[in-house]
């Protein structure tokens, strides 16, 4: 083989790791949908301007309080001051949740935290249950967004930002953005099995109601309650922590199963 073939074969290899790359696949503009996107299903959850198509749980309209739209991105408001509960969530809480459900999807979106900052994006979201909780805390399996270097939840493996929160940690791929700059993610759940992907890497791959799995929850907080790992049509929900972040480009496809 010629160099100038070495070469062609590396480029082309890089070019096909990166199309299977959730992360690498956004394209387009900020908010935006490429006519190629379109075709293959995908639909926008953040139309750049507004919080249309999001509510609180239980409630018919979004927590305004807490989120705002500014320069093209949903951002949590700081709300230091309020009453927390044991676990430091709002007691009055303030999740901001899709109208709709997805069970099989590809989600990706971009997220960035002030310093010390702590969020999350749900999914797999019971509103039924989550409505059972002391402040509506959307119930539903959590992508861990963390700012590592500061927050306490950094201790804890399985609380740092990109794992499935208090079930799977993040993996050795992992590389985060520092503090203020925007971090590119995706959860793809299909059937039985999901991922978490940060900045194109896979850090988190998992499959519910196998040992390891089973062994994970009956270890975490969510073991006591019934229901939790169902797999279900869930929402998607962007988790109100009290803490100043940002999301935009949140993009979401139907899978099949």
């Amino acid at each position: 083989m010629t160099r100038g073939q070495t070469v062609a074969l590396l480029v082309a290899c890089l070019a096909t790791t990166a199309s299977a790359q959730p992360g690498r696949r956004e394209g387009g503009g900020q908010n935006e949908l490429t006519p190629a996107q379109q075709r293959a299903g995908w639909r926008l959850l953040f139309d750049g301007t507004s919080l249309r198509g999001w509510r609180g749980v239980g409630q018919d309209s979004a927590p305004s309080a807490h989120w705002r739209v500014e320069d093209g991105a949903i951002r949590k408001l700081p709300s230091s001051s309020v009453p927390r509960l044991a676990d430091g969530q709002p007691a009055a809480g303030g999740d901001l949740m899709t109208d709709s459900t997805w069970r099989d999807f590809e989600l990706v979106f971009q997220w960035r935290v002030a310093p010390g900052a702590n969020s999350g994006v749900k999914y797999n979201v019971s509103e039924e249950l989550s409505r059972q909780t002391p402040n509506h805390a959307a119930l539903g399996f959590e992508y861990q967004v963390l700012d590592d270097s500061l927050n306490d939840d950094r201790k804890i493996e399985s609380h740092r930002a990109g794992a499935l929160y208090d079930l799977v940690p993040a993996n050795a791929y992992k590389r985060l953005a520092p503090v203020g700059q925007w971090n590119r993610s995706a959860i793809i759940i299909r059937g039985n099995h999901g991922e978490h992907w940060l900045n194109g890497a896979r850090v988190v791959a998992y499959d519910v109601g196998t040992p390891p799995f089973d062994s994970a929850l009956a270890a975490s907080k969510y073991r006591g309650i019934a229901g939790f790992a169902e797999r279900r049509a869930g929402h998607i929900v962007l988790q109100d922590h009290g803490d100043e972040v940002w999301y935009r480009n949140l993009k979401i496809r139907e899978l099949k199963p």
